[in-house]
């Protein structure tokens, strides 16, 4: 961590402390209470789209372990959300067992479905392993679809609203502290992981994984664990979606949405524990903006083709990707980076 000139750490603990100021533990009161006071604030519209803000980032903060800190590419993470979806579905509707029980059921199965196709990654890598992880998407979504005595198939099924010790949250409003404190968890999870031993590991593995082997570093072990980790969070997720919605079928996990992830997570910085907030919320606000400028477009230009403007939303994507790729490829979290940098410098540029 970055400290400003003057605060020397004495202690292991202060080395290691993730908020290490004054200043920083008042700016993060201060994002608590922010965030404590949104829904006084905001409209339906408004609160809906902050939490497909937070459900994305915690999907997104498990890919982000699983390919951004082991460096193992995965392209089926919609399906291991999918998976997470109906379970808690599946515990909470039909078994007609607890909120919690079903979430946490989701992430431990969606979990150890991701153990299953985490098996190749001991024998292949790179894009290999993306097909491999590409072909648990249609496996996880064509099982879905057949398995109609449990899943209901192709119809879908409902999931009744989430409720924690007879606290219903039957509301766009009660759902977003639900989400928020989630997410608060999974991203503060998610930021220790990369400080331990468990982390250093992971990033070993990713930077030269026969390097890794040759010190010691079990890499089916810890190839293994990463795809755990990250299929657990695809399946909170996934349960999340499930109840904030209160009706799932397989159309709600496209294979548009693993490439989309893998987008946010290059967008925001790869193997930061900031990367993922910052691709997450570039992109969803991204996609809000189009879709509200898009009737205004089709208006604006009526001698384009019917129905040419709703694919703005996908090209813009596309360009966006091609243009981080090309001027930042270390993602949004690498410029904000070098903002504070320069910022601390400014002063002293003269």
């Amino acid at each position: 961590m970055t400290l400003p000139c003057g605060t020397p750490n004495y202690t292991y603990e202060q080395d290691m402390a993730i908020v290490r100021t004054r200043l920083q533990w008042v700016l993060i009161v201060l994002l608590f209470v922010a965030l404590a006071v949104i829904p006084l604030f905001s409209s339906r519209y408004v609160l809906s789209i902050v939490n497909i803000i937070g459900i994305t980032l915690i999907a997104a903060t498990g890919l982000n372990i699983l390919t951004g800190y082991c460096g193992q590419l995965s392209i089926g993470h919609a399906g291991f959300i999918a998976v997470g979806a109906y379970t808690s579905a599946i515990l909470t509707s039909r078994l007609e067992l607890p909120f919690l029980i079903g979430l946490l059921g989701a992430g431990v199965v969606a979990g150890a479905i991701g153990l299953i196709f985490g098996i190749p990654s001991l024998r292949v890598r790179g894009f290999y392993l993306a097909i491999s992880t590409i072909a648990a998407q249609f496996i996880i979504i064509w099982v879905i679809n057949h398995w109609t005595d449990l899943t209901g198939g192709f119809l879908g099924m409902r999931v009744p609203y989430a409720s924690i010790f007879g606290f219903v949250f039957d509301t766009e409003g009660k759902m977003y502290y639900l989400i928020t404190g989630i997410t608060v968890l999974c991203v503060f999870f998610a930021k220790n992981i990369a400080r331990t031993r468990l982390g250093r590991a992971f990033i070993a593995i990713r930077d030269n994984d026969l390097a890794a082997q040759v010190m010691g570093i079990n890499l089916f072990y810890y190839k293994l664990l990463a795809f755990f980790i990250g299929c657990f969070l695809a399946g909170i997720a996934g349960s999340l979606t499930a109840h904030l919605n209160g009706f799932i079928n397989t159309e709600n996990f496209p294979l548009s949405d693993s490439i989309l992830y893998i987008g946010m997570i290059i967008i925001g910085g790869l193997g930061t524990a900031l990367g993922p907030i910052l691709g997450v919320v570039f992109i969803r606000l991204l996609e809000v903006l189009v879709t509200n400028l898009t009737p205004a477009l089709q208006s604006a230009f009526p001698f384009l083709p019917s129905g040419f403007t709703t694919g703005i939303a996908p090209m813009l994507f596309g360009l966006v990707i091609i243009l981080f790729l090309i001027f930042e490829p270390r993602g949004l979290a690498h410029r904000w980076a070098l903002f504070k940098a320069a910022y601390r410098l400014w002063p002293f540029s003269y």
